[in-house]
């Protein structure tokens, strides 16, 4: 009884810090009924934050549910594609899964506003707008169309820029540049002369090896170190201005989900957000190490330069302009993100981002 009462304690605890349903009494399990369920990851095992978030989610419900609801997890490609997880969740082949809008940028463009989009929301305004403005609403109309009901499931915060086989000085040198890079990430470097690729994880590394491609981003130091990327492109770039704060989700089928009793509901609910905070956490305290690590390793890191990066601006601002003319979905939610942006982005600037400029200034000048 003293780990149930933590359990629920522990619940309301985060119910009121995010705003989702308590979990229930979990004296209440014994009448609900054992259900196992199916959870398809895009990510390889050998990503303990992206890949393991998911394990986490599994975990944490079959501990609320003391072990009634039981999600086994398996990793991309191992019952599904890691790329083909939406439409495996969309069409019950998988009850769940854990992966990226943007990846199926293809399908319908409004799927990677629920990542990221270049210069958009951060971690902190994602999460903001989702919980305590208009994203979860939103976001769950535009997924009832494709029979699925989604959560946030982590981030990664603001991303390096990607790994290069040779410098790039200006905006001159990404004509024909080959480029691992999804959705509108992909818009924008084919904007600026770039031809962009779209590849899963496990690719990214032999394509590059046998130089397919001459570039690839894909998350930041932790995740890229275990990689390996610095084994086959030595130049790392910052930032990572087409993903300022990727959101990694959960979908569930829509059928399934509406079939659950509704402990279970909130089992799951309570635990992706708690699953949506921890992968965060464990970027901020991993990256900064494995940075170091890197660098040790050969890794040269190089800013973009600021034509290459006023340029990529421009040119999303268009795209998205041209989007919105032709697809509601995507104008209702850029519209709503934009403007919620906007004014986040001055109190940001008033106050954290004075600090953090200021303790970089002094950080600089201990050097």
């Amino acid at each position: 009884m003293q780990r149930r009462e933590f359990i629920r304690k522990a619940g309301l605890g985060l119910a009121a810090a995010t705003g989702v349903a308590a979990v229930p009494v979990i004296g209440q399990a014994e009448a609900l009924p054992a259900i196992k369920w199916r959870l398809a990851s895009s990510f390889p095992k050998s990503l303990d934050t992206l890949y393991g978030t998911s394990d986490f989610l599994a975990k944490r419900i079959a501990e609320i549910t003391d072990g009634k609801f039981e999600i086994r997890v398996f990793a991309g490609g191992e019952i599904v594609p890691a790329n083909g997880v939406l439409d495996a969740v969309q069409q019950n082949t998988v009850e769940c899964g854990h992966t990226c809008g943007y990846y199926y940028h293809g399908k319908n463009k409004t799927f990677s506003l629920e990542t990221t989009i270049p210069f958009g929301l951060g971690v902190r305004q994602m999460n903001a707008w989702y919980y305590f403005g208009e994203g979860q609403a939103l976001f769950r109309e535009f997924f009832a169309k494709y029979n699925i009901v989604n959560f946030l499931g982590g981030n990664t915060g603001t991303q390096m820029g990607g790994w290069f086989r040779k410098e790039i000085k200006s905006l001159a040198d990404m004509k024909g540049l080959k480029i691992r890079i999804p959705g509108f990430g992909a818009e924008v470097f084919s904007a600026l002369g770039a031809v962009p690729q779209l590849l899963p994880g496990p690719e990214i590394y032999p394509a590059l090896e046998r130089g397919a491609i001459d570039a690839a981003e894909w998350v930041g130091p932790y995740d890229d170190e275990k990689l390996g990327f610095y084994k086959v492109a030595k130049f790392y770039y910052y930032p990572s201005w087409w993903e300022p704060g990727p959101t990694i989700s959960f979908y569930i089928n829509k059928e399934q989900w509406e079939k659950l009793p509704k402990a279970y509901q909130t089992a799951f609910e309570t635990a992706a957000a708690e699953a949506n905070l921890r992968m965060m956490a464990a970027y901020d305290a991993k990256n900064p190490p494995a940075i170091q690590r890197l660098a040790q390793n050969g890794a040269q890191l190089k800013r973009y330069p600021d034509d290459a990066m006023k340029a990529a601006y421009e040119a999303a601002q268009k795209i998205y302009a041209e989007e919105s003319a032709k697809n509601p979905d995507f104008k209702k939610i850029y519209d709503s993100q934009r403007a919620f942006q906007q004014v986040s982005d001055i109190w940001m600037g008033l106050a954290e981002n004075t600090l953090a400029t200021f303790m970089q200034s002094q950080l600089r000048a201990k050097k």
